[in-house]
């Protein structure tokens, strides 16, 4: 894992995330901003959350949890290694440590807590904010490799993505809402509407709700999003292989051959098309485009069997054919 930026500037879904029983499911980390709402439980490996953030589900960490001041926890609080738990917290449920327990003052839990460990009863240090600025520090000095060690050794030494939830974030069943970019990766299967400012989307992720996003919108080889793909000043881009069962509107279109959109197509800039040339190796030939410079929308299913490379350098918008 490695942060050469501020590490809540998107939110990040890394591969084989999945929503399951109201719970956000994932082998990976998560982080999750300050003053954020998480509309569902979360199991993950370990969870770190910011200041004032609210979980209206379960929290299962099979690692560590740590929960700043004023976080709110309308369920249980399960975890598996050691637990800290920041002053003026509330939990609806129970809290059941397998490791030590570093708890602060102030502290509500509803149905009492059990920790097999030591407890010590003090208030820790808010850890989003004592790390992050730590981490700003070494990287405006050029430090960035000390950085990503100090990140690796908090998170013991995992090098994978975790999921990263921006401040001021929500996340339910009905909606993802961000005021930043967002990023998911391959293979996940998600339920809610996406909104945020961009948007790209891995291979072979499932997708229940829209995609709307203020500037551009990318999806991979093999997803399927079951609603509309919508952006208000921006471009649309959709692989082959990528399924969309319902309407795109946006300013640019740029469709692959072999995408399938169910519903219509409105571009009010370009729209174009991106074929593979035929009876050529296609891994050494060029693909041809083709460009309607139109708003009228375009009805109907875009779909081809035939195999599709990727154009050298092909970025922005494109159109689907009459």
């Amino acid at each position: 894992m490695s942060f050469r930026s501020d590490p809540l500037s998107e939110l990040v879904v890394p591969d084989g995330t999945t929503v399951e029983e109201h719970d956000i499911v994932t082998d990976a980390d998560v982080i999750v901003g300050t003053q954020s709402t998480i509309a569902l439980g979360v199991r993950a490996r370990n969870v770190v959350a910011g200041e004032r953030v609210t979980f209206d589900g379960d929290i299962e960490a099979s690692g560590d949890c740590r929960l700043d001041m004023w976080c709110e926890v309308n369920g249980n609080v399960l975890v598996g290694a050691d637990a800290y738990i920041g002053e003026r917290v509330e939990i609806g449920g129970q809290l059941v440590v397998a490791g030590d327990l570093d708890i602060g003052d102030d502290v509500t839990i509803e149905e009492g807590f059990d920790a097999n460990g030591w407890i010590v009863i003090r208030n820790p240090v808010p850890t989003l904010v004592f790390l992050f600025t730590y981490l700003t520090h070494l990287l405006r000095r050029g430090e960035e490799e000390l950085a990503d060690d100090v990140l690796s050794e908090v998170f013991e030494g995992h090098d994978d993505q975790p999921l990263v939830v921006p401040k001021n974030a929500t996340l339910g069943d009905d909606a993802w809402r961000v005021s930043t970019p967002a990023r998911v990766g391959d293979d996940c299967r998600l339920h809610g509407n996406l909104r945020a400012e961009t948007i790209s989307v891995g291979a072979n992720d499932e997708i229940f709700g829209s995609l709307r996003a203020r500037e551009s919108i990318t999806l991979d080889e093999g997803t399927v999003v079951h609603g509309d793909v919508t952006t208000s000043d921006g471009a649309v881009e959709v692989a082959a292989g990528a399924h969309i069962r319902g309407d795109i509107a946006c300013e640019r279109l740029r469709l692959h051959e072999g995408a399938v959109v169910e519903g219509q197509m409105r571009a009010r800039g370009e729209m174009t098309v991106v074929r593979a040339q035929r009876g050529v190796d296609t891994a050494a030939s060029d693909t041809e485009t083709e460009t309607v410079t139109s708003a009228d929308d375009v009805d109907g299913t875009v779909e081809s069997d035939d195999e599709r490379t990727e154009p050298d350098g092909s970025k922005g918008s494109f159109t689907p054919p009459k």
